[in-house]
């Protein structure tokens, strides 16, 4: 690897900023923090600004949109194809794919002798699978999966669960997985005020134990068994008040909404929706627990960091990376199961007082430690470079 400014092509999914989610966040990061080491980073991926309209890094790095989201599939390949011609990649220094579905377009047209690096972040087919899509759609998501990560070099990981997943699902053998934590930004995600502000700002009571969660509503994300969680806590002892934000869209809005009325729960839970990115760092400083209850699939968890970055404990399932990133830290906020027993045991210890929770300060100072990006993106970058075998 060479510490001279280096060419860089990254083929994502959609643009972070109008399209918040995990992977997307972390690309848009990632991306940015690279370039800020001097390198050249092409970002490809749908539905992405003109450079001329994105002020948001001052135009650090150069956007490619690669294809209309609301074409059909068989046209997305064709325009993917289209916007990336034959012989655009020969001149970079490394290729870093983030996403299989606008990969493989490309395939043909990664050349030999530059390294091509995966960034796994989950297995698309077996999410699919989960969120209820068909068996025809999963093993076409499952066979275009196989075919990109055959042409890859190399892989990153954001945790040893997701490694594991990548070698015995798609057996990919150890020896080309690297394993790097997710990375949070920690200007973005501060501890900026006190949580009595942060409540005020939000119109959120200031004399419940608050519990916030931004998650997609979907079954894997486990909101059901949270639920029911705090309705058994509240029915266990009255004299808990624990209120419930949530954060986010999803299939289950209406489902979940029932589920509320029928445990009782109308004054314990609000739904935010939708939560601009600017209210985010604001959420996490009101609340006195983020919680992440996830089923299964969770890679990582970047909205751990976010949260610690904020000041804020978190506390989560033992399902996928998360126990990774904060058994080093507050290891009895991680649940003995996912099941809503453990989940419930565990709130109503916090908020009793019975189990004690890390100061704000602790918290953050643990995230800016061992998450922040400028840490992250050199460590991403080393593998990217590496010369291929």
């Amino acid at each position: 690897m060479t510490d001279a400014p280096a060419s860089i092509v990254c083929i994502a999914n959609s643009w972070f900023p109008a399209s918040p989610g995990g992977l997307d966040r972390y690309v848009y990061e990632m991306a940015y923090n690279l370039a800020a080491s001097a390198d050249r980073v092409e970002l490809c991926g749908v539905e992405m600004p003109d450079e001329s309209t994105d002020t948001s890094k001052a135009s650090a790095v150069k956007l490619t949109n690669l294809a209309d989201p609301a074409s059909s599939l068989i046209h997305r390949f064709w325009q993917v194809r289209k916007n990336y011609p034959t012989g655009q990649l020969s001149s970079v220094d490394a290729i870093n794919l983030h996403f299989a579905l606008y990969s493989f377009p490309l395939l043909n047209r990664l050349p030999d002798g530059i390294p091509v690096t995966f960034h796994f972040h989950g297995p698309w087919a077996s999410e699919s699978d989960q969120e209820g899509a068909s068996k025809l759609g999963v093993l076409a998501k499952r066979w275009l999966e196989k075919q990109v990560y055959q042409r890859c070099d190399r892989f990153i990981v954001l945790s040893k669960a997701f490694g594991q997943i990548l070698h015995d699902q798609y057996h990919i053998p150890w020896d080309k997985i690297h394993v790097i934590p997710g990375g949070v930004n920690t200007e973005s995600f501060q501890l900026t005020m006190p949580r009595s502000d942060a409540r005020t700002e939000l119109g959120w009571p200031q004399d419940r134990f608050i519990l916030f969660t931004p998650r997609r509503l979907v079954h894997r994300m486990g909101l059901k068994p949270l639920l029911e969680a705090i309705a058994r806590i509240k029915r266990q002892s009255a004299a808990t008040e624990i209120w419930l934000a949530i954060a986010g869209k999803g299939p289950l809005r209406s489902h979940l909404e029932q589920q509320v009325v029928a445990l009782g729960l109308q004054e314990n839970v609000k739904f935010l929706g939708f939560l601009p990115e600017k209210q985010l760092p604001i959420a996490y400083q009101a609340a006195d627990l983020t919680v992440m209850p996830s089923q299964s699939l969770e890679g990582f968890g970047l909205v751990l960091l976010e949260s610690l970055a904020c000041g804020t404990p978190t506390l989560c399932t033992p399902i996928g990376g998360m126990p990774e990133v904060i058994a080093n830290f507050s290891p009895e906020l991680i649940t003995a199961s996912a099941e809503t027993d453990e989940i419930a045991q565990t709130l109503k210890d916090i908020a009793t007082g019975r189990l004690t929770l890390p100061k704000r300060e602790a918290c953050r100072s643990y995230a800016v430690e061992n998450f922040g990006w400028t840490t992250i993106a050199k460590r991403v970058r080393k593998i990217l470079l590496m010369p291929v075998a």
